[in-house]
This record gives structure tokens, sequence and C-alpha cells, in this order.
């Protein structure tokens, strides 16, 4: 880890997007005008505001975005709560960025992919679709299954709609969790949709969301005949100090910070259930 890792950069909110009712994606750069990292999709980095708190968010934005870092947050607590309130033009401390990213340039490399995600979920995972989306040529076919409570709960549903439905090398697949008026799409929960959709067996599956949504995809994907160690995910949720020295995020013989966030599912069958 590199000492800058350590130190908190201040970093200028430069621009507040509303995606949902409760999620806000807040664009970052430092003051000279550019982005604080280059990150790895899949890593995260620590926000904080002096006298209010930090907490670890994993960073949106993909490696080669030229203008900014971006954190999509969802409001849930005092923090997220005193930066949904915040203005544009105001200041927050970063650090990072921290964690193991996806093996993009190694186990995805030539691999024909599928992104599922629920609510929040998606943050994490909107990261590495656009670095692959960036890169066609490394990357087989793009399936996206994503799902919420309702269509306005979709985090990203514009971009979703009007870039990755257009592009070629994608097939995105959304759903909501009951019927509603203004929704001609799929209905139902992500766990029984992804099962529907029949997917060929020699994917790589990537899955982001709440446990129990995570729970139930990953037992569906086993009866289809996936293998664990086809399955990835994040667990960014555990990160705390993100250098690996407080300890809340120790599982077994590993700290989700220094070995994670992203695992291999069948590394987390070897450990204790309690994660």
């Amino acid at each position: 880890m590199n000492k800058e890792e350590l130190i908190p950069q201040i970093g200028v909110v430069k621009e507040i997007v509303q995606e949902t009712g409760d999620v806000k994606s807040f664009h970052v750069v430092g003051l000279d005008g550019k982005p604080i990292f280059k990150n790895i999709p899949g890593q995260c980095a620590m926000v904080s505001v002096p006298g209010v708190g930090e907490g670890m968010f994993s960073i949106t934005s993909a490696p080669q975005n030229p203008d900014y870092n971006e954190f999509s947050i969802k409001k849930c607590g005092h923090l997220t709560s005193w930066l949904h309130d915040m203005e544009e033009g105001q200041e927050i401390l970063v650090r990072g960025p921290y964690g193991n990213g996806f093996p993009v340039d190694t186990d995805f490399r030539g691999k024909d992919l599928v992104f599922i995600a629920g609510g929040i979920g998606l943050a994490p995972l909107r990261s590495i679709i656009n670095y692959c989306r960036a890169n066609p040529e490394n990357y087989g076919h793009l399936d996206i299954i994503y799902g919420s409570r309702t269509k306005e709960d979709l985090v990203k549903r514009k971009e979703i709609e009007e870039e990755w439905a257009k592009d070629p090398h994608c097939s995105v697949y959304l759903t909501i969790d009951r019927e509603e008026e203004g929704w001609d799409g799929h209905v139902g929960f992500v766990p029984t949709y992804a099962s529907e959709l029949g997917l060929s067996l020699d994917k790589i599956i990537i899955i982001c969301g709440p446990p129990i949504m995570i729970h139930f995809t990953l037992e569906g994907l086993k009866k289809q005949g996936f293998k664990t160690s086809q399955v990835y995910t994040t667990m960014e949720m555990r990160m705390k100090c993100g250098i690996g020295k407080c300890g809340r995020c120790n599982i077994g013989d590993k700290y989700v910070c220094k070995d994670g966030p992203v695992f291999r599912y069948d590394k987390l069958d070897l450990l204790p259930p309690e994660f």
C-alpha cells in the first residue's frame, strides 16, 4: 500500500446527480480539478466529513473516466444524510483506493460475463461494466440482470436504457418486484428472473446486492449447474478502516479490506459461516 493511500485528500464535489429518491451520485475531483486517483473496477474508497463521520463506499466510475471519481450513495444514516444535504462545490475528504478489484485482466479476459445486481448493488458493478464496454475486444458478451423494488428505484436507469441497452455487446434485463402503472417490463424478483433466462453454463457470474438476494440467486445458479468457482461477489459493506488495522472486517483468516472486497465464491465456502 502506498503512503498516499493512507492520507486523506481534499475532494471537491463537482456535481451531484439525483438517481432515485434516496440515491445520489457524487462527482468528485481534487483541488487541481482532476480525479483524485485511478481505480481498479471493484475497489472502494473512504469518504469522510470532519466532525460528521466517514464511511467506505464503492467507486462507481470506471478507471478510464478522465474527469472525476464517482460515488453513488444511498441515504441510510448520519453521514449519508449529511452528504445528501450538501451542495455542489463543497469539500469532503477521500482516501484510497482500497482493496483488490475484479480480475478484469486475468480471469475475466475473453469470457462472457453476467452481472446480477439488486438495488444499490448496481453501484460497484457499474465500474466494471463500463470498463468492459470500453474494451470490448478483451471480453465476450455482457448480460446485465438488474432489479429493484420499483421502477423509480432503478439506479442509473437513463444510462442503462440509453447506453447499455443499445450497446451490441450487452443484453439488459430489468425487473421490478411488483406490477405498477407505467412499467411494461419484467415483474418479479432478481433470483427468479436469473433462473428463468436459461443462461449458458460457460459464463462468469458477478453478483452484488442485498444478502438475501445474493443467497437465493446463488442457490438458483447452482441448481442450473453453475459452479461456485464461476461466481464472484464484493463484500465492501464489511470494510471499515480499509487498511487492516481495526479488525472489523475479519472473517476467519481473511480481512475483507486486504484480501477482498472481491471474492470468488468457492473461496468464501472455506470461511466460517458468519460472512
